[in-house]
């Protein structure tokens, strides 16, 4: 059994979707959310920079002293996590994948699209993972251009994020695509958006906050690392940018729960 809290990390505030997700599953758990902002968007920057600042990152949210991380940003997993789990070998580090496994195991099509940044759609983690699971499905690569931008400027419900939705989302209603996966943590807050632009095209959106909520309550089960939960759990932000930023991931998490 152990109270510490529980790191959380990405480049600005799409990680939250994933904190929500550890939050709706354990609920006992205490959690430290560090979002960059400072340095967001990841997406068009050298792999060498996303691993310098993943790496400031998980080193700051150590010094906090949970028990461990979740890097709750795809490009980041993509960039860094083998460099951060051999540097912090004495805790448990959580990364993410895009759905893509799921997405190949229920597609009917066997076509699928993956929306996602491009550093994450063209990193070896994600071909790899497409070479495994992906041998008999055709996967569309679609990069979501000025996604993240607009979720860091809190636009999701604005004009200018239904176009930019449309603009990437309206070609695949006639793609023969049947499975939509959400490769970005920033991506799952325009989900209604997505979701509306795809209505009525039998497809289905998938994103993988749950699936890692899963995977980190198996790490707490196997390390005993679960929290009492008889102990209040506590919740805090950080952030590399200003307060003002800090004080909108607080907000932006209020919203979600």
């Amino acid at each position: 059994m152990d109270n510490k809290a529980i790191g959380v990390y990405d480049s600005g505030f799409g990680g939250l979707s994933v904190w929500y997700e550890l939050r709706r599953h354990l609920p006992a758990e205490s959690l430290v959310y560090l979002g960059d902002g400072k340095n967001c968007p990841y997406g068009g920057r050298a792999r060498e920079q996303i691993r310098g600042f993943a790496e400031a990152a998980v080193e700051r949210l150590v010094a906090e002293g949970v028990k461990m991380v979740v890097v709750g940003c795809n490009t980041a997993t993509t960039a860094a996590i083998d460099y951060l789990r051999e540097r912090w070998a004495d805790i448990p580090i959580v990364g993410l994948e895009p759905a893509v496994k799921p997405a190949c195991l229920t597609t009917k099509s066997r076509r699928i699209a993956v929306l996602a940044t491009e550093h994450s759609l063209s990193s070896d983690m994600f071909l790899n993972t497409a070479a495994r699971y992906a041998s008999d499905v055709e996967v569309i690569k679609v990069v979501g251009r000025d996604f993240v931008e607009i979720v860091e400027a809190c636009e999701e419900h604005s004009a200018r994020a239904e176009e930019a939705v449309r603009r990437v989302v309206a070609p695949l209603r006639t793609s023969g695509v049947d499975r939509v996966v959400l490769g970005c943590t920033h991506y799952p807050f325009l989900r209604e958006l997505i979701e509306r632009e795809l209505a009525g095209c039998n497809i289905e959106v998938i994103d993988s906050g749950e699936a890692v909520a899963r995977r980190v309550e198996w790490l707490l089960d196997r390390y005993d690392l679960r929290a009492d939960s008889n102990v209040q759990p506590t919740f805090r932000f950080l952030t590399f940018a200003d307060d003002e930023y800090r004080q909108n991931l607080e907000r932006k998490a209020l919203e979600l729960l």
